[in-house]
């Protein structure tokens, strides 16, 4: 594992793509999780790096930089969009706390995704935060089988740990999320895996669940079908007819969708978290 300190310009990049938020701030460049679907191998190129699961970068000034831009610019954020901010890196540098300190100071909204227990070492102040202003904690979950866990996701917390960082969390006034992403053809898209999982977010009476689909782009695409080649045979040519195309077979997904849908009514399990908060920006924890 290789370490590698670099100072950032800017902290909050501001996205291209329409999501509930218009920023996103990553402390780090590069992830230990190392998941085999990982969207975000690609940005590595960018650092002239190879190896997004083995060198990582870590922007240190970036709560110094942070600082100066939220005196200008108090709105929601997400952290660890692009990589998991809670990763093995910040067990070492913690850099974490330092932008929490900031949130707090400014009152900032925010979302937080993680695979990672590591934030239940934040707990108090990511709490505080919460009783502040609207803070959303999410965790994602595509399996209830540990062993498959451990083949996809090697180094992200197993299960009952990400089970436990919600259940901990919803004890506070964050709003909390499971995220079923991605879903994977013919490992994590049957029936019995996807209701298990929302057995398990209606046992922590999560705010919503946020499932998607897997999309398979560029390098990612080159290295899934490497790893599902090797390690499921059986199952890699069905899953490449999927994607010969640019995007994932239509009536493929429509089915997903149909299957979710009605878990998702079973369980009375909300998929949208947006009106949460919008409904917290008009109270007085905005003010």
């Amino acid at each position: 594992m290789k370490f590698t300190e670099i100072t950032c310009k800017s902290a909050l990049n501001k996205l291209k793509r329409k999501m509930p938020y218009r920023y996103d701030l990553n402390i780090y460049r590069g992830c230990t999780n190392n998941c085999r679907y990982c969207y975000a191998i690609y940005s590595h190129k960018y650092l002239n790096s190879k190896d997004y699961f083995k060198e990582i970068f870590i922007k240190t000034n970036i709560s110094e930089v942070l600082k100066n831009e939220l005196k200008n610019n108090r709105e929601l954020f997400a952290i660890g969009t692009i990589c998991d901010s809670y990763q093995e890196a910040e067990s070492h540098y913690r850099l974490m706390p330092e932008i929490l300190n900031l949130l707090l100071r400014y009152r900032n909204p925010i979302i937080i995704s993680t695979k990672s227990d590591l934030i239940l070492r934040d707990y108090d102040l990511i709490s505080d935060l919460s009783n502040l202003t609207y803070v959303n904690i999410a965790s994602s979950i595509i399996t209830s089988n540990e062993n498959l866990k451990n083949i996809l996701e090697p180094n992200a917390s197993n299960i009952k740990d990400r089970v436990k960082l919600l259940k901990e969390f919803k004890k506070t006034n964050c709003n909390i999320g499971m995220h079923i992403m991605p879903i994977l053809p013919y490992l994590t898209d049957s029936y019995e895996n996807l209701e298990s999982l929302f057995k398990i977010a209606k046992n922590i009476d999560v705010n919503y669940v946020l499932p998607s689909p897997l999309n398979l782009y560029g390098q990612t695409k080159t290295e899934y079908f490497k790893f599902l080649k090797k390690e499921f045979p059986d199952i890699y040519p069905k899953t490449k007819e999927l994607f010969k195309e640019t995007y994932l077979n239509r009536n493929y997904k429509k089915e997903l969708f149909y299957k979710l849908n009605d878990i998702k009514n079973s369980f009375n399990i909300s998929f949208n978290y947006k009106p949460n908060y919008e409904k917290d920006k008009q109270s007085t924890l905005f003010k």
